[in-house]
């Protein structure tokens, strides 16, 4: 019979074991979002925020554009991930009898909504309309079920860590017949900065952003309506690769994920990542993509749900405009 293993490789053994288990789990958690980190980088961005959020402003606008193609009246609205508020106030516009719930985890970008439309507000409270802010996540939300008519969320999926639980929490309060509204990144977003990273090291660096028909799929999990989803391209230009990441840092689009690299990034790599990201460059100037995914759908009643043998994602063209650059 085999000799049994001796105290010494009965050591080694467990250290190995440990180390596969922990490399598992990093592997595993390289993408997920530290929650904790990601809300003091909103926290510290939101009086510059509103400086770099071009592309941000832009998509909410286009959103409220296809508002006028839904037949939707809703009395209270939630604003998932309302940041400073310029959702609010394109909703406000369009559905001036409303309640406006606005909700996000960084306190400090409630602050700052409160503060720039305390006009507005005002003017609403002589009205007799409630104004109400919440600070929390949206995948754990501390309100009742059924207690919304609709839900707006413009760029805030890519900051939670499981979209099925974001869907199934906001399904579970929107009303019956409810509608819900949303625009998040998809996987080709920052391509050129992923790509130049890459050539770095093996770290994560940037986010990790969901296909626009995973997204369809995990709606129709949750047991939305059809989803309707579209896609669109954008491209910001850049003059230097230091610009970009400013803006990135005004935003609050640090790089918060658990594969992210501790410590430092040195001057050495740094001059490789201007140089990778430098063979992207077009007529003098450096582009980044940005892929912004569209999606709207109703919670259906008992008994309405989509059969899973129907198309589980409808693609819809909505009118567009020139595709803007910066």
């Amino acid at each position: 019979s085999p000799a049994s293993p001796t105290p010494g490789m009965r050591r080694f053994y467990r250290i190995a074991q440990n180390s596969l288990r922990a490399y598992a789990s990093l592997r595993m958690d390289e993408f997920s979002i530290d929650k904790r980190l990601a809300r003091a980088a909103f926290d510290r961005a939101a009086h510059s925020y509103d400086n770099a959020a071009v592309l941000q402003r832009e998509v909410a606008r286009r959103m409220a554009e296809r508002l006028q193609y839904l037949k939707c009246q809703p009395e209270r609205i939630l604003d998932l991930g309302s940041g400073t508020g310029f959702g609010a106030q394109l909703l406000r516009q369009h559905y001036p009898q409303a309640t406006m719930v606005e909700l996000d985890f960084a306190l400090e970008m409630l602050r700052v909504a409160a503060r720039a439309a305390w006009w507005q507000k005002l003017g609403d409270r002589l009205r007799g309309r409630r104004i109400l802010q919440l600070a929390a996540d949206v995948e754990h939300l501390p309100l009742a079920s059924e207690s919304v008519a609709m839900a707006w969320s413009n760029m805030t999926l890519q900051w939670c860590n499981d979209p099925d639980r974001v869907f199934a929490e906001t399904r579970r309060v929107l009303m019956p017949n409810g509608l819900f509204m949303f625009s998040t990144f998809g996987p080709d977003t920052l391509k050129e900065l992923r790509a130049a990273f890459a050539q770095i090291d093996g770290r994560t660096h940037v986010n990790r952003f969901i296909d626009m028909h995973d997204i369809g799929d995990a709606l129709v999990r949750a047991q939305f309506g059809t989803p309707v989803m579209d896609v669109e391209h954008f491209t910001l230009t850049y003059t230097d690769l230091e610009k970009l990441m400013r803006d990135l840092k005004a935003l609050g689009a640090h790089n918060v994920t658990h594969g992210r690299q501790r410590g430092l990034f040195g001057r050495k790599a740094w001059t490789r990542l201007q140089h990778a990201y430098a063979e992207f460059a077009r007529d003098g100037v450096l582009p980044a993509t940005y892929e912004v995914v569209y999606g709207h759908a109703w919670k259906t009643v008992a008994g309405e749900q989509p059969s899973s043998r129907d198309p589980a994602v409808i693609r819809l063209d909505f009118p567009r405009r020139q595709r803007g650059q910066s």
